[in-house]
């Protein structure tokens, strides 16, 4: 350190010209390591979960339970279920969704029980490259028995969607929209979701046997909450899916 040789008061003190530097170089000093240590707190970069290997195979076991009992307001005489008809598909497909019109595929479906011209919609997404595989079973009329299928998924098309109609009914169906069954990077074991009534928005009849009463321009889909579809106060489910991994 050097001292000034001009006459002072105080011999010892540091001249003006020494301390600026000094101080300039200290505060330069304290922003750079102020700079280190935000660096080196940063958090590392979130990355996306891996998908699955696949191809793979799951059952589709659709079980009624939809009764006199759970769901007791003009429960209808000669109740059951159509085929369900379904697909393995990516984000950029999906049979059914709140709020959107229904496709005429969707409306036969809920109106009739009939598959077609649903199948159709789901071979063009197949050819579109959106769904992977079309899946369909036969009717339910016995409630101790259950419906099944079987669809295959792959890291492409990890989503399934699938519906059946309430019969009878005006335009009422059940189903499920966009499963997921890859999580955390793997494919699930084993889920089972609830399957809640739908009115398509395809026909404007409100009892199990309306007579036909078509609603033009379609009306958008929506949950039934209707009173044959609520008790004590709840929306009841109709239905359960469960998907179960097949093994090799």
């Amino acid at each position: 350190m050097r001292y000034s040789t001009r006459p002072s008061g105080n011999p010892f003190r540091v001249t003006e010209t020494v301390m600026r530097p000094m101080i300039a170089i200290a505060l330069l000093s304290v922003i750079a390591c102020g700079k280190g240590s935000s660096n080196s707190a940063a958090p590392p970069a979130a990355t996306k979960p891996a998908m699955p290997a696949g191809p793979v195979e799951y059952r589709v076991i659709v079980k009624s339970t939809w009764t006199k009992v759970s769901h007791p307001f003009e429960y209808p005489s000669g109740a059951h279920f159509s085929g369900m008809i379904g697909a393995s598909h990516n984000a950029k497909y999906s049979i059914f969704a709140i709020g959107r019109r229904p496709t005429p595929g969707l409306e036969r479906l809920s109106e009739e029980g009939k598959h077609s011209p649903l199948d159709t919609e789901i071979r063009t997404a197949i050819d579109q490259g959106n769904a992977l595989m079309l899946f369909e079973s036969g009717g339910l009329n016995n409630w101790r028995d259950s419906m099944v299928a079987t669809v295959r998924v792959d890291p492409a098309h990890p989503l399934v969607s699938v519906v059946n109609m309430i019969a009878p009914s005006p335009d009422w169906f059940t189903g499920a929209s966009d499963i997921n069954l890859a999580e955390n990077g793997a494919w699930i074991t084993r889920r089972t979701v609830a399957l809640y009534a739908y009115d398509s928005g395809g026909d404007d009849g409100t009892t199990y046997k309306a007579k036909d009463k078509d609603t033009n321009p379609k009306k958008a889909t929506t949950r039934a909450t209707n009173r044959h579809f609520v008790s004590h106060g709840r929306v009841k489910p109709v239905a359960t899916v469960t998907f179960v991994r097949k093994t090799s």
